[in-house]
């Protein structure tokens, strides 16, 4: 009898060991099922999965951790067509969380976890009081004056009173090294003028990262700061110019970075992102100039060949070479010689969107004249083309029979029209607008 006394007893204790995570989706997104997995470096390694159960206008699911599950970071994927997913701490600690699926991060309600709800609320009160200073600080160049000084210094207080409060409250927490890694430099005083503001920003943005700290680097959380240094801090309109700006932040970012491994993670996730944008240019600066000097045992050549056969059409590639009759004239892409650049589109008169859109270019761009233009129509039959052509005089005009399946769109790797491609003088490709607005942002840079 003793003994099954103590078996039960045992049972318990082991029981009552599991940590629960418990979600509640409102409204309820559509999908069934949540993954759950754990950050390690660059990788998530899979932990669990559960069913979502309809509540009303709800969904609700809950997963167990046993006692010796690793603390650290952890995501919850709720959404695998939206790539939805909610990120949080676990430290030996039961969680329940409330959000809605369509805006998780700025929805996320925690009503269990010292941990998570430290670290949203933190990050609610320093954005919104960064926001303010930010603000603050755009209307002094505007309009300089005292008044707005002195709000500055009062704003700047506040700032300082809630990472003080924070920094307090998450003692001897695994939260507090990501409040102290996100602390941001603030000007003691208001800064004069835009350029100093910027580089102000630019110098001081990684004071507060330890690159060497497992706990970080084991969540999104410097993967999510170098690419907000990389890609959101350094800005030129220009393409050209913008390539020389990546590249300077690139390098700031990387040496930075001091352990080889993490280093060679932030490398690979660098060219995964350009290779996402076909930017060939930067991928290659960092394959020669990065990638390439590791050691050998951290070159994934793989991933090289993989990322190198995604970037056949590309920012760097020279465009690849159609030709068509003009005026009864034979005449290719390579020898076009009348303009200082091309923009290429890919679209069909079969297509409402490209419809609406193509005539939209083609009056946005009249007297832009450095900029010519390559109509790439792909069509079923030429029927409809063949007047439609006369609507955007001043363009050279291209027939792609058997539409999606014509050569040059496959080549192209075209899957949705209108597509554009910018070409420099050289027909390299500049950008790939991803939509109207991006075209005619770069076309104003160009003519």
């Amino acid at each position: 009898m003793k003994r099954v006394v103590v078996l039960f007893l045992f049972v318990s204790a082991t029981l009552s060991a599991q940590y629960s995570i418990n979600g509640t989706m409102s409204p309820i997104e559509n999908s069934s099922w949540v993954l759950l997995y754990k950050i390690e470096g660059t990788k998530q390694l899979f932990i669990k999965n559960t069913q979502v159960k309809k509540d009303g206008n709800k969904g609700v699911f809950e997963l167990s951790l046993p006692s010796d599950a690793k603390i650290g970071s952890y995501r919850l994927k709720y959404s695998m067509k939206k790539n939805g997913f909610i990120d949080f701490i676990f430290n030996k600690e039961n969680i329940d969380f409330v959000f809605n699926p369509k805006d998780a991060e700025n929805s996320i309600i925690f009503n269990t976890s010292k941990e998570n709800q430290i670290y949203t609320s933190f990050k609610e009160k320093i954005f919104n009081a960064q926001y303010t200073l930010d603000s603050i600080q755009s209307e002094y160049f505007r309009n300089p004056s005292s008044k707005i000084k002195e709000a500055y210094r009062n704003n700047l207080k506040n700032i300082q009173k809630i990472e003080e409060r924070y920094t307090q409250d998450s003692q001897n927490k695994m939260v507090s090294h990501f409040i102290k890694a996100s602390l941001r430099y603030n000007a003691p005083e208001i800064t004069e003028n835009p350029v100093k503001y910027i580089n102000n920003t630019l110098s001081h943005f990684f004071d507060n990262i330890d690159f060497s700290n497992n706990i970080l680097y084991n969540s999104s959380f410097l993967f999510d700061k170098v690419s907000e240094y990389v890609f959101s801090l350094n800005y030129a309109a220009n393409p050209n110019q913008k390539q020389e700006v990546y590249k300077k932040a690139i390098q700031v970012a990387i040496e930075k970075i001091k352990p080889i491994s993490f280093k060679a993670d932030i490398i690979n996730f660098l060219i995964s992102k350009f290779a996402e944008t076909k930017n060939a240019v930067l991928v290659d600066y960092l394959f020669a100039n990065y990638f390439e000097k590791l050691p050998q045992q951290y070159q994934n050549l793989g991933f090289k060949d993989k990322i190198l056969a995604q970037l056949r059409i590309a920012i760097g590639r020279v465009a690849p070479d159609f030709s068509w009759t003009e005026k009864g004239k034979n005449v290719s892409l390579s020898k076009l010689k009348d303009g200082l650049s091309y923009l290429i589109i890919f679209y069909s008169t079969e297509c409402s969107h490209c419809l609406r859109e193509v005539p939209e270019v083609h009056k946005f761009m009249k007297g832009m004249n450095n900029t010519k233009v390559v109509a790439f129509a792909m069509e079923t039959s030429e029927k409809t083309w063949l007047n439609y052509q006369f609507n955007m005089p001043g363009w050279h005009h291209v027939l792609g029979l058997k539409k999606w399946q014509n050569t040059t769109a496959r080549t192209y790797l075209i899957n949705s029209t209108p597509t554009y491609f910018l070409l420099g003088m050289d027909k390299k490709i500049i950008s790939i607008p991803k939509n109207i607005d991006e075209l005619k942002m770069l076309l104003k840079e160009l003519n």
